[in-house]
């Protein structure tokens, strides 16, 4: 009774029948419509398929699709297995309006109004691929696709996908769909001959099958090569109908489309077995791959918007077109489509492959699985995601946003040639070993020295500065680099050719790389690579010096010291007199008196100091404190300044005869530059005339031509690149001087071959030598000084001393005089405390501040009466003590207080028991003692 009631909707497949690929689909979607009816029992629609074989060919299915619109008048068309069918079919649909579904037809570059793509689009993969090159470091990489439209649809996709990893495409390969045998391994030759290691292979399974079997049949599946197959190949490794033969195939890694494993997809499976099985018996092994759950998908997705659209507006209706009399134009047109369109595009559900939703026509799909194949099959060692790049479990419950381009992120792979070390991702040359051509000259052999044997007319390359730093930088790569060494020389000994001679050698591929003095600034050129500069940078003029005396100078003895160390130690001086007079007035008779003769005397004593002839004694322990901490500064200073006034009247200042390029101009002099060098454009335009200049090849002409001098025909100037000069003056230290840099200039560097792999790695290579100690040693070794040049007593330069230098010593003092003057003003004003609180209460701040000054200008007499005592017990000797019988000695008694609070008796009586007594009155007001003395 439901048969009755249900609206038959005709639905045409195209598919290649006679494979097992188009036999695994048909069953899939066969399978799909018998799920969608058996759980949607009371849906009103029902799908009639309407199967035509494509035969592999590209007509027949569009033939087949024409037929299917125009006489069974189907409402919508699923298969088309190629991208190729899929584009001529696309037209039709667009033209009757019927929706055309693929889930094999991956590339990019087909696009249409009624075109639904129930797979992942091609381009979807190209930043996975990308992530990889970088995970990886390798820099270039050298897609390999069939020359169809699957294989160049991906190409601007997977071209700026490398481009943001930084990897660039040296060559896109191309293979014909029909290509022999032959074409195969003339191109792979080809491949081979390059230095890029890394290949991208995007092609059909059975084409891909075939370039594999003939790359391991010619050693390309050795150590060394990177294979990436993209998904069009990995996705079939898994199915039995795949053409692909894994043996050939080891050490290949690929990106895979991830489908998650439920327990749905797992009864899926085990059901289509036993179905396919049973309606195939002589297909044995058969296994299902994601082509065949997209298909499954594709058929329920289209049996959903069916129902949405329901079976009334499925007709068929002719364009009104008389002038149109193509079979095209022929078309009746369906009247559902744009709806059954609408309702296909917002069609969600969970399928077997995942999620399924549909935007542009395209299903939504980004995660992928990286595999590498070993064995007999695939094994997978990790993700790329979108959000987290490269991951090792896409399962893990640990949540992050950061995105991810470390190859430790993956799972160990083992590469071709069965090793677990990663390639590098290039070769230098087929025989392994790098060819670099060395320039032959005459002079300056510290940077290249090349020997010519005259027994056998060959040249051979013994060292120098520039060969020694590139065997360093080659030592310093992080992977060896055979490499040999090629004189540009003809048989005769002599340079093959100027520079640029031997740079277009290397551009023209008969030399891996150049090693020299090869100037940048001179030779640069687009179409070979420069490294990084080895040397330093710049062009330098060498003048001869003068001898200046600089004992004869007027204030030669201000030299020693910059000025800012000479105002510091006189600030110092006056503040050290400032905090002796401090700590001394009120106890110290030298440091009182009127003001003059008290600033005067704090002057004398604080400048006296610096040659240690100060005359007052200092009492206070405070003020002794201060003196010893500053004598020491005083010393340390003093001891300096002698040294550095010995050595600027002992030895000779060397001072540049010349200073500036426009007074050689002006006065008309002759310069200098080296034969064949860059530096004659220069001085050209600086304003030299040809007559002016003269050219020189070794250290030795141009030591003459500046020893001759401007009048003798000669020089009197030179003007070279500083590595040049700097070996001059390594010899000739005290004869010239260096007047750096008077132009800019890139230095010396290594030349590659354009777009070679080892200029950053040499590049990078040079920066870590020039960080370590192996550079010092190597200018050591090549622009060593001679005995003259290396002894310090010929300097043409003198230190001056700073306040830098001293800065701690005064640091000391400064402190240590605070530190006395805060302890001494404490300790005042503790006993002098009274003033400032016991005073009449009336009384003003300021009016307290000045009683408290005033009490510090008294002279403190308890000190002077305890100074006195201790005098006079020194004197005179200790009270009470009796002389020998032998002896004149005093006796001291001290006189009894009269009844009078403030007054003293008049006289000390001095005994002795034998000798005559006398007395003296002394008046000690206001005390007064009399001494008696014993004569």
């Amino acid at each position: 009774m439901a048969q009755n009631t249900t609206i038959p909707i005709n639905v045409g497949v195209v598919l290649d029948l006679d494979t097992q690929f188009g036999k695994i689909e048909l069953s899939c979607i066969n399978m799909a419509l018998s799920d969608f009816y058996a759980s949607h029992s009371n849906y009103t629609t029902r799908l009639v398929l309407h199967t035509r074989d494509s035969a592999r060919d590209v007509v027949v299915a569009a033939d087949a699709a024409l037929d299917l619109i125009k006489n069974v008048e189907v409402q919508a068309i699923i298969g088309l297995e190629s991208s190729m069918q899929a584009n001529f079919v696309i037209d039709l649909g667009d033209q009757a309006q019927v929706p055309i579904i693929s889930f094999s037809a991956t590339s990019p570059s087909l696009r249409g109004s009624y075109f639904f793509r129930i797979a992942q689009n091609d381009s979807s993969q190209v930043r996975a691929i990308g992530a990889l090159i970088q995970a990886f470091g390798w820099r270039e990489a050298v897609p390999v696709s069939i020359d169809n439209e699957f294989g160049e649809g991906l190409t601007p996709y997977l071209t700026t996908a490398l481009q943001e990893v930084g990897a660039g495409i040296p060559y896109w390969s191309l293979i014909p769909s029909m290509a022999t045998d032959d074409q195969i391994i003339e191109e792979l030759h080809r491949l081979m001959s390059m230095q890029t290691r890394v290949f991208i292979v995007h092609m059909s399974p059975s084409l891909g099958s075939r370039f594999f079997a003939k790359a391991r049949d010619i050693g390309m599946m050795e150590e060394g090569n990177v294979w990436i197959t993209t998904n069009g190949m990995t996705n079939s490794f898994s199915s039995s109908s795949s053409s692909v033969d894994i043996d050939n195939m080891q050490g290949v890694l690929g990106i895979k489309t991830n489908v998650p494993n439920t327990k749905e997809l797992e009864n899926f499976r085990a059901r289509w077995q036993t179905k396919f099985q049973q309606d195939n018996p002589t297909i044995l092994n058969v296994k299902l791959d994601v082509f065949g759950l997209w298909a499954y998908d594709a058929a329920w997705a289209l049996a959903m918007a069916v129902e949405k659209v329901g079976g009334t507006n499925f007709s068929f209706q002719k364009m009104n077109s008389s002038h149109n009399y193509t079979v095209l134009g022929s078309l009746e047109v369906s009247q559902g489509g744009p709806e059954l369109v609408r309702e296909l595009s917002g069609t969600r559900f969970r399928g077997l492959s995942g999620d399924f939703s549909l935007i542009n026509g395209q299903l939504q799909s980004s995660t992928f699985q990286i595999v590498n194949v070993n064995d007999n099959g695939e094994r997978g060692i990790g993700y790329w995601t979108p959000q987290n790049g490269l991951v090792r479990n896409i399962n893990s419950n640990r949540k992050t946003n950061r995105y991810s381009t470390s190859n430790a992120s993956l799972g160990p792979i083992i590469w071709p040639g069965d090793t677990t070390l990663a390639p590098r991702g290039w070769q230098i040359r087929t025989n392994g070993t790098l060819k670099v051509l060395v320039p032959v000259k005459q002079g300056f052999e510290e940077l290249v020295s090349v020997v010519h044997d005259h027994s056998t007319n060959t040249a051979k390359v013994t060292g120098g500065y520039c060969i020694e730093v590139f065997d360093a930088v080659i030592k310093a790569l992080p992977f060896p680099v055979p490499y040999e060494f090629y004189p540009f020389a003809n048989p005769n000994g002599e340079s093959a050719g100027s520079y640029n001679d031997l740079i277009n050698q290397v551009f023209l591929g008969n030399y891996d790389a150049a090693v020299g003095d090869i100037s940048i600034r001179a030779n640069r050129s687009l179409y070979v690579d420069f490294t990084l500069p080895f040397t330093e940078s710049g062009i330098s003029m060498v003048v001869p010096v003068k001898g200046n005396d600089g004992g004869k100078n007027t204030w030669v003895f201000l030299k020693p010291l910059k000025w800012d160390l000479w105002v510091t130690i006189g600030c110092f001086f006056i503040f050290i007199g400032f905090v002796v007079w401090f700590l001394e007035h009120r106890i110290n008779e030298d440091f009182r008196g009127p003001p003059h003769h008290q600033i005067g005397t704090s002057f004398w004593f604080a400048f006296s100091t610096m040659v240690f002839a100060h005359r007052e004694p200092v009492v206070s322990n405070l003020g002794r404190f201060v003196v010893i901490i500053w004598c020491f500064v005083v010393l340390v200073l003093t001891q300096s300044y002698t040294a550095s006034l010995s050595s600027i009247l002992t030895i000779q200042q060397l001072q540049p005869i010349v200073t500036d390029v426009n007074l050689l101009l002006k006065n008309g002099d002759n310069v200098g530059y080296q034969k064949g060098s860059f530096i004659y454009g220069i001085l050209s335009k600086l304003g030299f005339k040809d007559d002016k200049l003269r050219t020189y090849n070794s250290v030795e002409e141009l030591d003459k031509l500046l020893q001759n001098g401007n009048e003798n025909g000669g020089i009197s100037a030179a003007f070279d690149e500083t590595p040049y000069m700097k070996l001059f003056l390594a010899t000739y230290c005290l004869k010239y001087t260096l007047v750096e840099p008077t132009f800019k200039a890139d230095g010396f560097a290594f030349v590659f071959q354009k777009s070679s792999l080892l200029t950053r790695d040499v590049s990078t290579a040079i920066t870590q030598v020039h960080e370590g100690d192996k550079m010092k040693a190597i200018e050591d070794k090549w622009f060593k000084k001679t005995a003259s040049c290396s002894n310090p007593n010929t300097a043409s330069s003198y230190n001056t001393l700073s306040l830098e230098s001293f800065w701690g010593l005064f640091i000391v003092a400064g402190v240590a005089s605070s530190l006395a003057l805060l302890i001494f003003a404490v300790m005042f004003l503790y006993e002098h405390s009274h003033i400032l609180t016991c005073v009449d209460s009336k009384a003003s701040f300021w009016t307290r501040i000045r009683q408290v000054l005033r009490a510090y200008d008294q002279q403190d007499k308890t000190w002077h009466a305890y100074k006195k005592t201790r005098k006079e017990d020194g004197v005179h000797g200790i009270a009470a003590v009796e002389s020998s019988p032998n002896t004149n000695c005093l006796c001291l008694r001290r006189p009894s207080r009269s009844s009078k609070p403030n007054q003293i008796e008049p006289e000390i009586v001095l005994e002795e028991q034998k000798g005559t007594i006398s007395t003296q009155h002394i008046d000690l007001n206001p005390n007064a003692i009399e001494l008696t003395a014993i004569t």
